[in-house]
């Protein structure tokens, strides 16, 4: 069962509407588990790590639940990871998650973030032999010889000029960034097509041709036919990229 908040896009970055949207999807989930819902897929904004940390705070406020709340970010990431390790990329300009998983891909992975805590603890997680690939970088600047960016969060038209003539824009992100620059490339947000042979899944999302979903949503399909019983939220686990990748 997908979730659908009657949002603004925009009013999921006003600090002042945070505790009314969240007080919506906290009452879908509420009458998902009353009816008996198997899974809820989050995705898209409802899953914002600042806005409920990407569903974490209604598993610890409603620990007994039965119906599993799935974000779907861990299709998504094998959706990208899948496009980047089947064209022998090298090297990635990073900001955002999957980090762990591409340096364990022997993929040298510019992580760009601020916080040096935050840093470490993903090269303390990483096995000793795969943290020579993971460098730390603080500045857009630092993409400008890599031809191959994982957009986890949105950036402007004036970061993206510090990208190389024919760079790729992989978006992990919502909503999309602008596509500013004429020399390099843009992809799709992750998604993925339903058989030919599926009956009784509706599905017409923004952006998207019939039969073609977003692969977070996606993810909670799969979730509920692989009868998962686990709740997917939070941090992505890099350890089940794969699996989630190949049951989808």
């Amino acid at each position: 069962m997908p979730l659908f908040v009657n949002r603004k896009q925009f009013s999921y970055f006003l600090p002042f509407a945070k505790n009314g949207i969240n007080n919506q999807i906290e009452q879908a989930i509420l009458r998902a588990n009353k009816l008996g819902v198997k899974v809820i897929s989050l995705a898209a904004l409802n899953k914002n790590e600042g806005l409920n940390g990407g569903g974490i705070l209604f598993i610890n406020k409603y620990p007994n639940l039965k119906v599993r709340v799935v974000h779907g970010n861990t299709l998504t990431a094998g959706v990208i990871v899948n496009q980047i390790t089947k064209h022998d990329v090298n090297e990635v300009f990073l900001s955002g998650a999957i980090a762990l998983y591409l340096c364990t891909k022997q993929v040298r992975v510019l992580m760009s973030t601020s916080s040096s805590e935050r840093f470490q603890k993903i090269l303390k997680e990483a096995p000793y032999e795969y943290q020579k690939y993971l460098v730390h970088v603080t500045k857009y600047q630092a993409a400008k010889n890599c031809k191959t960016c994982i957009v986890g969060k949105w950036i402007t038209p004036r970061e993206q000029k510090f990208a190389p003539v024919g760079a790729h824009f992989h978006q992990f992100v919502v909503p999309p960034i602008l596509p500013y620059r004429n020399d390099c490339t843009y992809g799709d947000l992750a998604a993925m097509r339903l058989p030919p042979h599926v009956k009784g899944l509706g599905s017409c999302e923004y952006t998207m041709e019939r039969g073609v979903v977003h692969a977070c949503h996606a993810g909670g399909v799969v979730h509920s036919l692989e009868g998962w019983t686990h709740h997917e939220v939070g941090a992505i686990d890099v350890q089940r990229i794969d699996l989630v990748w190949e049951a989808a």
